[in-house]
């Protein structure tokens, strides 16, 4: 195996998409969640935080375009002459289409945005929706974050998803029907998971069109559902090594094509329950680059087309 990268990593994609380095603005859209106001549940998934895993986003005090000159400004904003604009917490398609217009508008105020990627869930993609996301594909590069944490629809229903695998695979397809990169979310670790459940989720995530991938381990953050089943011993927390060995079956069976934009899920300090191992990102990093060199893997090294 060669000893560059042994799966894709994202700065690599954007150098050569892009040309340079290229950085994320996080932006806070002060949207909401069907899974939150009520339409379909007010509990949110299970292990979702009060901001919607928003709580790392620096200027959400501020307006949108505030919050993006903000960032501009900051030191971050000299680290790169390339950004892209990314709607982050909550459900960011879950609004009238004129109040979505309206808010990534806000975020495209300087010539350094060369990209608008939003996250949502599946089932709040249609196709008006996607309509407008792709009027916006001619200036800029167009992505949407998808959640599907897993495949299996009994922990889906566990988790309080709310939304089924069927779902994920309509919106998908209505995506890239409109040639709108798709990056999915894919979580190790879940309340009564196996490792069929995570064999199974790579299979099914390989059959979809998808262009990236997340991959997070699950955390107990405060105040959450996840967090009342640890404390009173309905759910026990991943190892590190439990981790990287079911990361390291996921990277190499996955289609050597996707983009692995993430590998570890960062946890607010001051939030974070368990696992302790969870803040330390370098454990993971390294840890992972270490076993994927002691085990000669890389990407796609296992992937078998179905």
């Amino acid at each position: 195996m060669k000893d560059k990268e042994r799966y894709n990593h994202l700065n690599t994609y954007y150098k050569n998409k892009f040309g340079e380095r290229t950085l994320k603005i996080c932006i806070d859209a002060g949207f909401t969640c069907p899974n939150r106001d009520g339409t379909l549940s007010h509990a949110g998934c299970i292990f979702c935080s009060e901001k919607g895993s928003g709580e790392l986003i620096r200027f959400s005090n501020f307006d949108i375009t505030k919050q993006v000159q903000n960032f501009l400004n900051s030191y971050k904003g000299k680290r790169a002459n390339k950004f892209i604009a990314y709607f982050q917490n909550f459900t960011n398609t879950y609004d009238s289409i004129q109040n979505l217009k309206s808010k990534y508008d806000s975020a495209l105020v300087d010539d350094r945005i060369i990209g608008l990627s939003v996250a949502t869930r599946p089932d709040c993609i249609t196709e008006e929706i996607v309509n407008l996301l792709a009027s916006y594909s001619d200036t800029y590069n167009v992505s949407v974050e998808l959640g599907l944490q897993t495949s299996n629809d009994k922990i889906g229903k566990l988790i309080n998803r709310c939304y089924s695998s069927s779902q994920f695979t309509n919106a998908v397809n209505i995506l890239r029907k409109n040639n709108i990169e798709v990056i999915v979310h894919m979580m190790i670790g879940l309340p009564t998971e196996t490792f069929d459940d995570i064999k199974n989720t790579v299979e099914f995530i390989n059959n979809h069109d998808v262009q990236g991938i997340k991959i997070h381990s699950t955390y107990v953050v405060k105040n959450t559902v996840l967090a009342n089943m640890y404390y009173n011993n309905k759910y026990t927390p991943i190892t590190l090594e439990y981790y990287l060995d079911n990361l390291a079956y996921v990277v190499s069976h996955l289609r050597p094509d996707i983009i692995v934009h993430r590998i570890s899920g960062d946890a607010p300090k001051d939030l974070l329950v368990a696992p302790e191992w969870n803040i330390h990102k370098k454990w993971v990093l390294n840890g992972f680059e270490k076993l994927l060199k002691e085990q000669n893997l890389w990407q796609g090294k296992y992937y078998k087309k179905s």
